[in-house]
C-alpha cells in the first residue's frame, strides 16, 4: 500500500491526472475520470496505478518470454525520452513517422531495412570508392531519410508481439494495424480516447513531457526485469543440460556393455545349434529314405514303399 501511495504521489507531482477539456471529453472514459475543475477533466490516479501495474506485468512477461515489444510515439514531445526508454532495454522503436503498412505489410519494409543497411556496408567498407562523388553523396542521403524512418526497427526480423503507443488517438493507423494483427495493444488514453480500442489501457496525460516520462520509465524497468530474469534462466541452463548429458551417458555406456554381452551370447548359443541336424540352436533335419528309384517315401514313387 506505501508504494501505491508512493507512486500515485509521483504521479501527482508529474500532472499525469490533468486530462482535457470537458467539451473534448470522451464519454467512455467516464470511469477513469475523478472529478471537473475549471472546464477540465481530472483523472482519477487510482485508476492509473491500477492500470500501469497490470500494464507492467503482462509487458514484463511478454519480455521474459523473449518476444518483442516496440514503441510508438511521433508527438513531438515523446519522441526523445521514448526513444532512449526503448534503446535501453533493445527493444524497436518508431518516433518520426509511422509508415502506412509497417506492420500489415512488413515484408516490404523488412526489404527497405535491407536495401538501407546495405548501403551503409558499402559506405564503410569502401565499395562505392570507384563511383563519383555526387552518386555517393545521394546514396548517402538516400540511407539518412531512411534511417531516420526505420532505424528503430532495423534489428527486428518479425512483426513485434506487442505495441506500447504514448497517445492512442494520434497514433491510430499504427492501432489500426496491430488490431488487425491480433497483437496486444498497450497504450496511454487521455480524457478524449476510447480507452476500449486498446488491451491495457493507462489513464494517463499523454500531452506532458513529464507525465510521459514517468509511465515510460516504470514500464521500461518493468521489461527490464522481465529481461533480467530470462537471462538468469539462460545461464541456469547449461548446468542443467550438461548434467543430463553426462546422466544419458552414463546410461548408454551400461546399456551397451550388457548389449554387448546379449549379444555375444546370442551368437555363441545360435553357432552351436547351426553346427548339428539336432542341436540346440536349430531344426532336427527330417531324414528321408528312398528307394533305389530315388521315389523316398512317396507311395507312388518308383523305389519307395507302397
Amino acid at each position: 500500500m506505501e508504494n501505491n501511495t508512493s507512486l500515485q504521489q509521483q504521479l501527482l507531482e508529474a500532472g499525469v491526472h490533468f486530462g482535457h477539456l470537458k467539451k473534448k471529453w470522451n464519454p467512455k472514459m467516464l470511469p477513469y475520470i475523478f472529478a471537473e475543475k475549471k472546464g477540465i477533466h481530472i483523472i482519477d490516479l487510482n485508476k492509473t496505478v491500477e492500470g500501469l501495474q497490470e500494464a507492467a506485468a503482462a509487458l514484463k512477461s511478454i519480455a521474459k518470454s523473449g518476444k518483442k515489444i516496440m514503441f510508438v510515439a511521433t508527438k513531438k514531445q515523446a519522441k526523445e525520452i521514448v526513444t532512449e526508454c526503448a534503446q535501453r532495454v533493445n527493444m524497436p522503436y518508431v518516433t518520426e513517422r509511422w509508415l502506412g503498412g509497417m506492420l500489415t505489410n512488413f515484408n516490404t519494409v523488412r526489404k527497405s531495412v535491407k536495401k538501407m543497411q546495405s548501403i551503409e556496408k558499402m559506405l564503410n567498407d569502401g565499395t562505392l570508392d570507384s563511383i563519383t562523388k555526387k552518386e555517393r553523396l545521394t546514396l548517402a542521403r538516400d540511407k539518412e531519410k531512411m534511417e531516420k524512418v526505420l532505424g528503430g526497427i532495423a534489428q527486428i526480423s518479425r512483426v513485434p508481439a506487442a505495441l506500447f503507443l504514448v497517445d492512442i488517438g494520434h497514433e491510430h493507423i499504427a492501432l489500426a494495424e496491430a488490431r488487425r494483427l491480433g497483437i496486444t495493444t498497450f497504450g496511454m488514453v487521455d480524457t478524449n480516447c476510447d480507452p476500449n480500442k486498446v488491451e491495457f489501457s493507462i489513464p494517463a496525460n499523454d500531452d506532458a513531457t513529464k507525465s510521459i516520462a514517468i509511465i515510460t520509465n516504470y514500464i521500461v524497468a518493468a521489461i527490464a526485469e522481465g529481461l533480467a530474469e530470462r537471462q538468469a534462466q539462460k545461464d541456469d541452463e547449461p548446468a542443467e543440460t550438461q548434467d543430463d548429458t553426462e546422466n544419458k551417458a552414463a546410461k548408454f555406456e551400461v546399456g551397451s556393455d550388457e548389449d554387448r554381452e546379449r549379444r555375444r551370447r546370442g551368437q555363441s548359443g545360435g553357432g552351436r545349434g547351426q553346427g548339428g541336424s539336432g542341436g540346440q540352436g536349430g531344426p532336427p533335419r527330417r531324414r528321408t529314405t528312398g528307394g533305389p528309384g530315388g521315389g523316398g517315401n512317396r507311395p507312388g514313387g518308383p523305389g519307395g514303399r507302397r
